[in-house]
This record gives C-alpha cells, structure tokens and sequence, in this order.
C-alpha cells in the first residue's frame, strides 16, 4: 500500500513537471541563454519552499513516517566541491536538455530518445560509485 501512494504522488509531480513546462527542452535551453524567467521562477519557488519545509521540521521536531526521528545534518563547509560539482551537473544538464527528474518525465511523455540520457546518467552515477573513495569529497 505504501508504494501505491509513492506511486500515485510521482505521477502527480509528473504531471505537475509535465503540464508546467519544466520538463521542455525549449524552456531549459531559454533558461540557459537568460531568456525567461519562467525555469527560474519554477526553480526559486521550490527553493522557497524547500527553505521553509525543512524550517518547520527542524523547529517543530516532526517525526518521519513510521515514527523514526529526522536526521537533519548540516552540510560540510567549502566552496571547491560544490561548485565542481554544479559546474558537472549543470553542464550535463545543458547538453542533455533535461535535469534527473524531467528525464523520467519526457520518457512518459512518449519521447523514447531520452532514454539514451538516462543511460547515460546512470552509466556516470556508476562511474562516480567506482571513482569515489579516489575524489575529493
């Protein structure tokens, strides 16, 4: 029963990603060329509310499903790793046309190609599990 919720809130994102546009090609490639501010829009308001989200968790002490307590650390200082990191994941994300989530999203769409990002997404997600005793982290 709870992968049928898990199941029934992704396609209801997905539809969400789907029916706002995030998941076009066109919007990501006008938001790489500062063209609109309609990605950036969609980008700032989750942070918002991502900011917010966590805030209340933290201050009212609310419990994860099934009763287990949050564990909420505060991530490493430092400048290097991230934005290494981000220059990667928004290059990948540039070339692709689509971040992790959209991809998923397109394929539903009937768009077949993006399978071939999804490989290769998956084939650098196991590289990175293969290289990352020897990264700096």
């Amino acid at each position: 029963m709870k992968y049928l919720s898990y199941l029934t809130i992704g396609i209801f994102f997905g539809i969400i990603m789907y029916k706002s546009e995030a998941a076009s090609w066109f919007r990501i490639y006008e938001m790489f060329q500062f063209g609109s501010f309609h990605m950036y829009g969609i980008i700032g308001s989750a942070l918002v509310l991502g900011v917010i989200g966590v805030q209340i968790i933290k201050r009212n002490n609310i419990k994860a499903i099934g009763g287990k307590e949050m564990n909420l650390h505060p991530k490493r200082k430092g400048v290097t790793n991230y934005l290494i990191g981000g220059i990667i994941f928004g290059l990948g994300w540039a070339l692709a046309g689509a971040c992790p989530g959209p991809m998923y999203v397109l394929v539903g769409a009937g768009f077949p190609s993006i399978l071939v990002v999804i490989g290769g997404a998956l084939l650098g997600t196991f590289v990175y599990g293969l290289l990352k005793n020897k990264l700096p982290h």
